[in-house]
């Protein structure tokens, strides 16, 4: 027996369903909580087989007497960023001797400390750093937020290796739409559809926002319980910020219904509330490692500032047109108070800044009408209604009836309404209104759940379909955007801004209109002071914190406000080039007078490239830091900077100190060693050396000419080979076809992620309709094997081996290929059969169509035929 949910059993059980005290975790990890003094209080049953203890007799007992004295040592000096951080985690602790290394994450819940552990699979832990690095670079190059979702997606999904990641936007309502996605081929898109608020339901929406990251590793996995029991004696435990905690049987169940075995999601937080979600999805059981999971949240975070970024940014562009409205506004009544009562011209004046269809205005008692609007009687009780409601607020709804029943009469010419109140006493209103705007909503399968009898009683019984479900909405407008609610909250204040002019002398409108200017400007300067610390917030409260030292996570965040101020100066140029001496007078401005009369920068400054400039600023930002902690500028030495550019060449930097303490080289590289040495070599394709003379630190840097700006003689770049002895190849001439691969099936094989992407969006450009990218010989085989392909670009070292024989393979079947190369003409081509088109690393999209061209490929079908 079964019945829908809009009978008289509502929509709670979901939202009442104890999912935080489950009393279980997942199988892939244990769970230890410990007494403030170090007492074993609940254990998971499964803690033997990661630490050869039996659970009870862990329990009551100290927990140091089964650890290692460096582990405990860790754990000891990890807590003490709990406080502020509120979750911190440790990599390859070696726990328990004999045992293999763990990664332990940890948190405070109420008294206890509680400790998760999993078997380590640590990778270099730089290269996640790194990694994490260039996907917020990539990120931030996506001109639409229709590519920066879509990115997301494709990034977060090439380092977890799901076959399915959708961002998943959620709407006022708690429904959700999928908005962009990146799945593995052959799978069924879920792109556009929506799923309604009971599929996540508020108390997990909620969780969401408290712990933005969560793993199911199988939802078929055993899940295993904790000990002691809980009962009269023992509470049960909150696992809210728990990363191994046991699943919902509902949720399980929802996702057993979809074909899902394994899911990952990452909140999407703007402004404090939860957005979306960063959604995964695989086919079998899937555990990414600790490492890898904390970066992917890392990066989840940074994609959130970046989109809250952008959100902003829309915002000030929102307010912008407010103001020039609200000038338009103020200028026109100022002379004419009798406009307020003329719906026509109001129209006019708010075409272009909202739609509607019709005007009403509420004015002292009585009514005026234009276009498609309710009944006069209907605009009367409106304004009642919006005196209770809504007094002094701007109002908006896209369902009029649903508010105020009686319009219902009228919803096809006015089925949403934005009020405007134009005064208090009386409370008069202009009321734009919207048309019937009939749509279709697509759902991911029949939104209604159900619930259904079960031996002990009613439950509630996860959708079972998820086929397209459309579905004809009626009675409702195009709603009202949160840009419409700025312009009208705008017009709100200038209408009562000219009301309020009448009664005032012109001078002392001005001084209010002064007044309200200065105020928007502090108001800006605050959301963008805001903005700034949030970031440096974020970064402190990132896995980075426990990877190694706290000066560490001092040091990184310093590093930001360098990059700040780099980016300031880039935007102050319009995103344009940016002079170099500017990064180090900003840079050791921030050190003090002392050290500032101490820094000489001579030679002709020199305008570079954004890119440079934000690479330089990291370097900049080390050099000066080093100097003021340990060389010349820590005392009372010298730092002098010379920068020479040679025409055809590049710009030469010489740093050098002297007067500071005795220099000898470190014992150990650290990580600011590490951007000094290998940041221009390896962001600019320049050269770095560093002397550790006794007199004084000395670095010579070198920056190719491509980076700077206005300078003659730019070098040609990396290009592509045909043989040994053939020249670098020029971009396109005019007549190339611009998109020769168009409609053609690629192959690309290339093993590494962020290069596979770039390449990807580039063979994307010239036309290509589907992209297969295999990151071994192995999986291009299988590509091969599965069907035909019209092209293939081939990076000639994958993993341990080459694509040579895939070429042959390629070759005898007529496929036309290149092979992709970062070491020149030093190939071993001797022994192939054929001379292969080689294409130069790192990619140019107009060495690339020269390429293509080269291996035979044209625009037209008969070209290519022939």
């Amino acid at each position: 027996m079964s019945r829908s949910l809009n009978d008289n059993l509502e929509l709670t059980q979901c939202d009442n369903e104890p999912i935080t005290r489950l009393e279980h975790v997942q199988h892939f990890g244990f769970l230890i909580a410990l007494s403030n003094d170090w007492i074993v209080a609940r254990v998971s049953a499964n803690v033997e087989a990661f630490l050869g203890v039996e659970p009870q007799a862990m329990i009551g007992t100290y927990f140091d007497r089964w650890i290692t004295a460096a582990a405990q040592h860790d754990i000891r000096n990890t807590m003490a960023a709990l406080y502020s951080t509120g979750n911190e985690r440790l990599f390859h602790v070696g726990l328990v001797a004999d045992k293999p290394p763990l990664d332990l994450s940890l948190h405070f819940q109420g008294e206890l400390l509680v400790l998760e552990g999993e078997l380590s699979q640590a990778p270099d832990r730089l290269e996640a750093v790194t990694m994490v690095r260039a996907m917020i670079a990539r990120l931030n190059g996506a001109k639409s937020l229709e590519a920066f979702h879509r990115d997301a997606a494709r990034q977060v999904r090439a380092i977890t290796g799901f076959d399915r990641v959708m961002i998943y936007r959620f709407g006022h309502d708690g429904a959700g739409e999928v908005i962009a996605e990146s799945t593995r081929g052959g799978m069924e898109s879920l792109l556009g559809l929506h799923y309604p608020a009971s599929d996540i339901p508020k108390q997990a929406r909620a969780l969401y926002l408290r712990n933005p990251f969560r793993i199911i590793a199988d939802i078929h996995a055993p899940v295993v319980p904790l000990l002691p029991a809980a009962g009269e004696m023992v509470e049960l435990l909150d696992l809210s910020l728990s990363v191994t905690r046991a699943v919902s049987p509902i949720h399980l169940e929802y996702l057993g219904n979809m074909g899902v075995r394994a899911s990952l999601s990452i909140s999407i937080i703007v402004n404090g509330a939860l957005w979306g979600l960063i959604a995964c999805h695989h086919q079998s059981p899937r555990l990414p490692s600790f490492v890898m999971r904390t970066a992917a949240e890392l990066f989840g975070n940074m994609y959130s500032l970046t989109l809250q970024g952008r959100v902003h940014d829309q915002q000030g562009e929102d307010e912008q047109r407010a103001r020039s409205i609200s000038d338009r506004l103020i200028t026109a009544i100022a002379g004419d108070e009798s406009l307020l009562s003329e719906p026509e011209w109001i129209q006019d004046m708010s075409r272009g800044m909202i739609d509607c269809d019709g005007v009403g205005v509420y004015r002292a008692g009585e009514v005026f009408r234009s276009g498609a609007t309710p009944s006069r009687d209907n605009i009367v009780g409106l304004a009642a209604h919006l005196n209770v409601t809504s007094p002094s607020r701007v109002f908006a709804t896209s369902s009029l009836q649903d508010v105020h029943p009686a319009s219902a009469e009228t919803a096809s010419l006015a089925a949403g309404m934005l009020a405007i109140p134009i005064s208090r006493v009386p409370r008069d209103y202009i009321m734009l209104f919207r048309r019937e705007r009939m749509h279709q909503i697509n759902w991911g399968g029949d939104p209604a759940k159900v619930v259904e009898r079960s031996d002990d009683g009613m439950r509630l019984s996860p959708r079972k379909s998820f086929e397209a479900f459309a579905q004809l909405v009626r009675g409702r407008s195009t709603p009202f955007s949160h840009a419409d609610l700025r312009i009208a909250e705008s017009m709100r204040l200038a209408f009562i801004e000219v009301i309020l002019r009448y009664s005032d002398s012109a001078t002392e409108e001005r001084r209010r209109a002064d007044q309200r200017q200065e105020l928007l400007i502090a108001e800006l300067n605050h959301r963008v002071r805001n903005l700034l610390s949030l970031i440096r917030s974020l970064i402190k409260q990132t896995s980075y914190a426990q990877l190694d030292t706290a000066q560490y996570v001092d040091a990184l965040s310093e590093r930001i406000q360098s990059l700040a101020r780099a980016h300031d100066r880039i935007t102050q140029q319009n995103w344009g080039p940016t002079p170099l001496k500017a990064l180090f007078v900003d840079e050791i401005a921030a050190r003090g007078e002392s050290a500032r009369t101490r820094l000489q920068v001579e030679g002709s400054d020199v305008l570079l490239q954004p890119l440079a400039i934000s690479t330089m600023a990291l370097v900049v930002h080390e050099l000066i830091t080093n100097s003021c902690k340990y060389g010349a500028l820590s005392e009372q030495g010298t730092v002098t900077v010379t920068m020479e550019s040679k025409k055809g060449q590049g710009l030469f930097i010489k740093w050098r100190e002297r007067g500071g303490p005795p220099v000898k080289a470190p014992i150990r590289r650290g990580f600011g060693s590490v951007i000094i040495e290998r940041t221009v070599p390896f962001e600019l394709n320049g050269s770095a050396e560093v002397r550790y003379v006794l007199s004084g630190l000395e670095v010579d840097f070198f920056i190719p000419q491509q980076h700077l700006v206005d300078a003659p003689g730019l070098p040609a770049g990396a290009g592509f080979h045909a043989a040994h002895d053939r020249p670098t190849a020029s971009p396109a001439s005019s007549g190339s076809c611009a998109q020769p691969l168009d409609g053609l099936r690629v192959l690309l094989v290339e093993d590494n992620m962020l290069i596979a992407l770039e390449a990807e969006d580039m063979l994307k450009e010239l036309g290509a309709a589907q992209v297969d990218t295999a990151s071994s010989i192995d999986q291009a085989n299988r590509f091969l094997a599965g069907g035909r392909y019209d092209f293939a670009l081939l990076d000639v070292s994958v993993g341990t081996g080459t694509t040579f024989e895939l070429a042959s393979e390629l070759r005898k079947i007529g496929t036309p290929y290149i092979l992709a190369s970062g070491y020149g003409d030093r190939l071993p081509l001797d022994n192939q059969p054929a001379v292969p088109v080689i294409v130069q690393k790192p990619y140019e999209t107009s060495h690339l169509l020269h390429a293509i061209e080269s291996a035979g490929l044209s625009c037209s079908q008969e070209a290519r035929q022939a």
